[in-house]
């Protein structure tokens, strides 16, 4: 009963303790929840409603802040935020109106919020021709520490379409056996706590091995993570890679190749997708190398079918006109 007299903005923590505890969200899922749910607590602010309480909220509060959204530059770009961007602050409140539920404290019900209309064209996708994966890859020449780790970094992501922030996660233990494999499977926790299996080429492997021969010979070889920051010289802590620090290095190779600047590691995973598709794999065998929940995310991929099928049909299809 306590907890359904404390003002909508006191309950952020307990939200997000919910989100770890109950729903397994990992911990970049619940930042971003904070993040924009900070927008929602800023609004009430301004509209002198920083002391409303979940059962004061009503379908007019909503729509207030769907205006705001609507109307308000972002303090970024000074740009209106596209739909989909609405959206992610939608949804940010829509999953604290679920956990009101799920701890009976009465209040707006989240299925009331409507998300807005998107556009209906498919997202557009940036990746890399295979002639451009081949320029990034060989860009770097492995001659020390760091740049067969980078190698081994970037082979890794072509090869399996990993989400950066879970080959930051592998770790060292999960390569023990390798010895002169051919190919590996490995499985990972993916987005939402969804399990996988992901495959690594022999190409991919043969340049892990050698990365894992200096990688046991370094001062942090009692680390367990694979992926590591060579530069950290304190042996006590945490030499994990992060992410950022594996987009900065994949910028680095995508301006040393030149390759488009747009290249991140997840232009690699959607080069990773296109490429299947070019080789004739259905969406639904991609959707389960991605760990994609829905196939209508995968569905993005199919912009590379249609421009495909397009190209075939003007040059092979026969036009009664031009005999």
């Amino acid at each position: 009963m306590e907890n359904s007299i404390k003002p909508i903005k006191e309950h952020l923590q307990d939200f997000l303790d919910f989100c770890e505890v109950e729903k397994g969200l990992r911990k970049n899922t619940q930042e971003n929840y904070k993040n924009y749910l900070e927008k929602f607590f800023y609004w009430l602010d301004q509209g002198k409603n920083a002391s409303l309480l979940p059962h004061q909220l009503t379908s007019d509060h909503i729509w207030a802040y769907r205006l705001f959204l609507s109307r308000t530059p972002s303090l970024t770009t000074g740009k209106l935020l596209s739909k989909g961007t609405q959206n992610y602050y939608l949804i940010a409140l829509r999953a604290l109106l679920g956990y009101f539920v799920a701890k009976d404290i009465q209040s707006t019900p989240p299925d009331k919020i409507a998300l807005a209309k998107a556009d209906r064209g498919l997202k557009s996708i940036k990746f890399l021709s295979l002639d451009q994966i081949g320029k990034l890859l060989s860009s770097i020449e492995p001659r020390d520490d760091i740049s067969i780790r980078d190698r081994a970094i970037l082979e890794a992501f072509f090869s399996t379409g990993l989400r950066i922030a879970e080959l930051v996660s592998l770790n060292l233990e999960q390569f023990n056996s390798l010895k002169n494999k051919k190919d590996m499977e490995l499985g990972v926790i993916g987005k939402g706590g969804k399990p996988r299996v992901v495959y690594f080429s022999e190409r991919a492997l043969d340049y892990i091995r050698k990365y894992l021969e200096i990688r046991n010979d370094v001062k942090h070889a009692n680390q367990k993570s694979l992926f590591i920051n060579f530069r950290d010289k304190k042996d006590d802590t945490d030499a994990r890679l992060t992410p950022r620090s594996i987009e900065r290095m994949v910028k680095k190779y995508a301006l040393l190749s030149g390759v488009p600047v747009f290249t991140t590691p997840h232009t690699l995973r959607h080069s990773y997708a296109t490429d299947l598709l070019n080789q004739g794999v259905d969406l639904r065998s991609i959707q389960e190398f991605l760990g994609h929940s829905n196939i209508a995310t995968t569905q993005i991929y199919t912009h590379v079918t249609n421009k495909r099928l397009r190209d075939i049909h003007h040059q092979f299809h026969s036009d009664p006109d031009k005999k």
